[in-house]
């Protein structure tokens, strides 16, 4: 049997109400910067970056980094999950887990929630490193957990998919299953939470709207073919990308499509950003998209030189994001253009971390690369 053991002002972006939970909401650092994985990051950004240091991991860094605490929060191939600090890239603490971890950090009031491709979702002391629990899934963890705030019993719930074909939901406390939901294929992704809905893509071609209390599945919309990143959640309107060559909005109080937006060529691994107006989206035709939020209108895009797999961190008027061609690049939001770029020279799947003015991103040539505000 499966699955048993054990908001913002700045620039005007994006002001959306607070969800259940809010205290939880204010107390974490999650690599999507809440609940609705909404991609845009509180406070501002500088004109230009210097780089101010890098920490070697011993193999490919694909995770997003999470920045909390004036420390970087980020997991390697080589297994393990590592805590730096912010000014030096010092290293922390380092925790060895069974496999690979591409799973973003979810770091939560004192905690860091992670899950690794050994099939565990780990419970870490955010201070030491310290394993609390850990949580046994039938399968590799990719994406990275979410969280939700029960009314009753009042309770911190962890949420997180697995390639088991299964949604998880374990008490934050102990680790214990409070619900599981299987699903027709492997779930790659994060679960976006709005309220009391989760709501998750999945390789079966899916978008699962689950009740957050009781892991019930309330609707399901066909996305057309499999969902590899993870959704954006505002409310009753949910924005995803399946691998095809299309993006969606979907109604999850109709549960209708709102509008379907056809991309020749473009393919979607990474997650979108989602600002008051606007989607951005990296796809593998080398190419970030800027849609229009209220209809999917191509507004502008980008031609990076490689695929865009780092999922695009909207922040101050701007955009960040990696490609594989080995450059972070920094783009207005409002045309498109170019602002700042740096060659790391190794590809950049993982997204970027944005935290007071500073970037933080992870390369598959093994290291994380931390950028200073340049004076």
């Amino acid at each position: 049997m499966r699955g048993r053991t054990l908001v913002l002002s700045a620039a005007g972006l994006l002001l959306l109400a607070r969800p259940a939970g809010a205290a939880a909401a204010e107390a974490a650092a999650a690599w999507r910067y809440g609940q609705g994985l909404h991609g845009v990051a509180p406070g501002t950004l500088p004109a230009a970056w210097k780089l101010s240091w890098t920490f070697k991991t011993g193999d490919a860094v694909k995770a997003p980094a999470v920045i909390a605490n004036g420390r970087v929060f980020v997991g390697s191939d080589d297994g393990q999950v590592y805590a730096l600090d912010l000014a030096t890239g010092g290293k922390g603490w380092a925790f060895k887990t069974g496999d690979a971890v591409e799973a973003a950090p979810l770091v939560l009031d004192g905690v860091v929630y992670i899950g690794s491709a050994d099939g565990w979702l780990y419970a870490l002391d955010a201070a030491t490193g310290a394993l609390k629990w850990k949580y046994r899934t039938d399968d590799k963890i990719m994406g990275a957990a979410n969280w939700y705030r029960s009314a009753a019993p009042p309770a911190l719930r962890i949420i997180v998919g697995s390639y088991d074909y299964r949604v998880h939901c374990v008490d934050a406390a102990t680790g214990r299953v409070v619900w599981t939901l299987e699903t027709g294929n492997y779930v790659n992704g994060t679960p976006a939470v709005a309220g009391d809905r989760v709501v998750v893509g999945g390789c079966d071609g899916q978008l699962h709207v689950i009740a957050a209390a009781t892991g019930k599945e309330t609707a399901a919309v066909d996305a057309g073919t499999y969902i590899a990143g993870s959704p954006a959640l505002d409310g009753d309107c949910a924005y995803c990308a399946p691998v095809g060559e299309e993006a969606l909005a979907v109604n999850l109080a109709t549960d209708k499509v709102l509008w379907r937006r056809r991309l020749p060529g473009a393919e979607f691994y990474s997650a979108p950003a989602l600002t008051a107006n606007d989607v951005l989206l990296g796809a593998r035709d080398k190419r970030l998209y800027c849609l229009a939020r209220a209809t999917g209108a191509v507004r502008w895009t980008f031609a990076a030189r490689d695929a865009v797999d780092s999922a695009p961190v909207v922040c101050d008027g701007k955009v960040v994001f990696g490609a594989d061609d080995g450059r972070l690049y920094v783009l207005s939001l409002a045309t498109g253009r170019r602002l700042w770029s740096y060659e790391i020279g190794r590809e950049l799947t993982a997204a970027p971390a944005v935290a007071g003015g500073w970037l933080v991103i992870g390369s598959q040539d093994g290291a994380v690369y931390a950028f200073a505000p340049k004076k």
